[in-house]
């Protein structure tokens, strides 16, 4: 995707593909067409690493809003909202490490934290897929200890932990209480691949055995949540009033505030002794 791309000799491109686990190739060729972008605007004639970084969070996030009006008040609430999910995952041994945090408005979100795995995986362990609810319930925990009302801001978050948990429930088959069995025949458009509806096969005792799972599920996520901000209150404070300070904090800035507490695994499980 780069090849005949006016390249400067700086650029690490191995450093960039540890920073792209999951991009199909077009999610690559947008990235390098961003990155071009980027630099004629700057009146560049080789496209460096900084426009390269800059077109992933793009791709990832979308484009930098930073003509948004917002209060100091709203400001310091997007803060430590975004603080509350990086020290979260930084804190998870199973969570992705945290590459960036941002208070600049990027698409629809006021902020955003970008956590990106170590390497690509196909694969999604239980204590992965519980790692990334806790990590996205981190947003929400942290302004319910800081601030003395929570705000509309985690709407996506919890809207994705739902999700998550329903599916663990009843797609996955990662639930003690219900088993391994899958729950609700989808029907799709054939071809498209689009799920139009669902078609319940068990009965209004099961589906309320569901639901109080997925409650639980989500329920104990947002409690851990809590635990963790509690317990490194100083790492949140510090990390949310260095974003305010300076908009964006990456990865080495970020764990020099906050150095990992426990060693990251990929979350991938191991051989138990016999």
């Amino acid at each position: 995707h780069v090849k005949g791309k006016p390249l400067d000799p700086s650029v690490e491109l191995a450093v960039l593909a540890r920073s792209t686990p999951g991009f199909v190739g077009a999610d690559l060729e947008n990235l390098v067409n961003e990155a071009a972008i980027l630099a004629a605007r700057r009146n560049l004639k080789t496209i460096g690493q900084s426009e390269l970084e800059e077109a992933i969070e793009r791709v990832i996030a979308g484009p930098a809003r930073k003509s948004r009006l917002i209060s100091a008040e709203e400001k310091r609430i997007v803060a430590y909202h975004e603080a509350g999910h990086a020290v979260v995952m930084n804190a998870l041994p199973e969570a992705d490490p945290v590459q960036k945090v941002s208070i600049i408005a990027r698409g629809m979100a006021a902020g955003y934290t970008i956590a990106l795995p170590m390497d690509d995986r196909t694969l999604m362990p239980r204590k992965k897929l519980l790692a990334e609810m806790v990590g996205l319930l981190g947003g929400r925990a942290a302004e319910e200890i800081v601030f003395d009302d929570i705000t509309s801001g985690a709407s996506n978050d919890i809207e994705r932990v739902t999700q998550l948990a329903r599916n663990m429930v009843t797609r996955l088959g990662m639930s003690d209480e219900l088993g391994p069995m899958v729950y609700g025949q989808k029907e799709e458009l054939i071809f498209l691949g689009r799920e139009i509806s669902e078609q319940r096969d068990y009965s209004e005792a099961v589906a309320e055995k569901i639901d109080q799972e997925v409650r639980s599920i989500v329920n104990n996520a947002y409690e851990r949540a809590k635990d963790i901000l509690t317990t490194y209150r100083d790492k949140l404070d510090a990390v949310a009033n260095r974003l305010l300070e300076v908009e964006t904090i990456n990865r080495e800035e970020f764990e020099q505030i906050f150095p990992p507490p426990t060693p990251k695994n990929t979350g991938t499980p191991i051989p138990q002794a016999a």
